[in-house]
């Protein structure tokens, strides 16, 4: 017989591991039904494809590199990385940011500019982070991927990104249709919040700025604007969002500072620096940085940003004169060093870009942004064996520029070894879409390459292992 007592006992078992039986029901029945890793791997390559003709990103190496150096080192506790994970700033002065399929994630410029620490910007990539790792996105898009991942992809773009060049792409209904599924719950943004601070405590940053880089964003006053930011429109908040994070706050000690943090810490300022610089339209951008050296003339960040203006106004005397100004105020490092010598080279003085380029490469070897201007510098000069080293260099890294491949082909051209350089345009024509350029190089390549097995190896590889 089953004594009261027993009946108590099993009674509060169930209370204690039925919620948990919900929460594991609801998670194995909505992966059961999100799209699978492959479909949303496609789905997010077709939405790069649809940023790239309707939305402008922020290009800059060294913003590039630097976000996505920031992104890498956030994922490392990821046991699971479904998605080779990459970050892009969108050339847009509303605040917004998100996570888009196939581990896509996008910061707004804007977004950027409200952002004053580097635990601010991380909290928000990390947010983010959570998301894709969850799989949130995948879970709400499945009923949507009957009408085609191509259509998708356009329409989750529109919806996503917003602006005016959206419009075409989310009319109809089925587009407010999807549109109503893009917003996350409450249970994703508590999960996700949970994750972003979990991978800040393992980054050594402070997860408090999880905190006040939602405050700012709810406040959305940026430049005067009283709209809704962009940004809650897909991530709801409140005060629950807010006691939540209280909670997790409240039992964090912080650990003593990592080096690669500090790294990311030192670097943040030339970072949202260059942001501005050209993110904003270059006049308002000339205008926000006379205001801030009128305000703070022994500031190096102003002179940075205005020699980023000019330089992109081919005003190359003025961005000269302003970045050896920003090294005169304060240690300008590599973002510096390797801007002064793109406008030294850009104004045709290239050995003086060479001598200040190698100087940036004694503070930071690995500086992809460096080695390629400096290689093309030497390119310039005909010193070609030189120019192959770096660029060779920059070929070891992953992904690897284009514009890597092309440089190669070309100086190993200039220098007779032709198997090589028919080798390097055929990477270059492969990666940028054009198939029967691509094939013929290779085939060149083959030709030309003799005995040399290693390299015919690598080109039957190219080639997608056609003969």
């Amino acid at each position: 017989m089953r004594t009261k007592g027993n009946f108590r006992a099993q009674l509060v078992i169930l209370l204690i591991f039925l919620p948990s039986l919900f929460c594991l029901s609801y998670i194995f029945n909505s992966q059961a039904l999100a799209l699978s890793i492959e479909e949303e791997r496609i789905l997010g390559e077709k939405f790069l494809v649809q940023v790239g003709k309707q939305f402008q990103l922020v290009e800059d190496d060294f913003a590039d590199q630097f976000l996505n150096d920031l992104g890498r080192y956030l994922i490392t506790p990821l046991e699971t990385k479904p998605f080779p994970f990459r970050f892009f700033v969108v050339k847009d002065n509303t605040m917004n940011g998100f996570a888009a399929p196939g581990g896509n994630i996008f910061i707004f410029s804007g977004l950027i500019e409200i952002t004053d620490s580097i635990d601010e910007l991380a909290a928000i990539i990390c947010h983010e982070i959570g998301h894709v790792s969850a799989r949130h996105l995948a879970q709400r898009l499945e009923q949507s991927k009957k009408i085609g991942l191509a259509t998708l992809a356009g329409i989750l773009a529109g919806v996503l990104i917003g602006g005016p060049a959206a419009g075409a792409l989310i009319t109809g209904s089925m587009a407010a249709g999807i549109q109503t599924q893009l917003h996350y719950s409450r249970e994703d943004e508590r999960q996700a919040d949970q994750l972003g601070f979990s991978y800040m405590k393992y980054a050594g940053l402070d997860p408090k700025g999880m905190i006040t880089a939602l405050k700012k964003i709810e406040r959305g006053s940026w430049f005067g604007s009283d709209k809704v930011p962009a940004y809650l429109m897909t991530h709801p908040t409140g005060p629950e969002r807010m006691s939540n994070l209280d909670v997790l706050l409240s039992d964090y000690t912080p650990a003593s500072s990592k080096e690669e943090a500090n790294r990311f810490r030192a670097l943040f300022p030339f970072f949202k620096t260059v942001v501005r610089a050209k993110g904003l339209d270059s006049r308002e951008a000339e205008r926000v940085f006379s205001l801030q050296l009128k305000g703070d003339p022994g500031s190096s960040l102003p002179y940075f940003g205005l020699g980023i203006v000019y330089k992109e106004r081919a005003e190359y005397a003025l961005a000269i004169q302003h970045l050896e100004s920003a090294l005169e105020k304060g240690p300008g490092g590599i973002p510096v060093l390797t801007n002064l010598g793109q406008a030294y080279q850009e104004n045709g003085q290239d050995r003086k870009a060479i001598s200040v380029l190698e100087g940036a490469l004694k503070l930071a070897g690995d500086s992809r942004p460096t080695l390629l201007i400096l290689g093309i510098s030497y390119e310039n000069l005909e010193e070609y064996e030189k120019a192959i080293q770096l660029f060779e260099r920059l070929a070891s890294f992953t992904p690897v520029k284009n514009e890597v491949y092309y440089h190669l082909g070309f100086c190993y051209g200039k220098s007779n070894r032709l198997a090589l350089a028919h080798y390097n345009f055929g990477l270059y024509f492969k990666s940028e879409g054009q198939k029967e350029k691509a094939q013929f190089h290779f085939r060149k390549a083959d030709d030309l390459s003799g005995n040399n097995s290693a390299l015919k190896e690598k080109i039957r590889r190219a080639r997608g292992g056609s003969p």
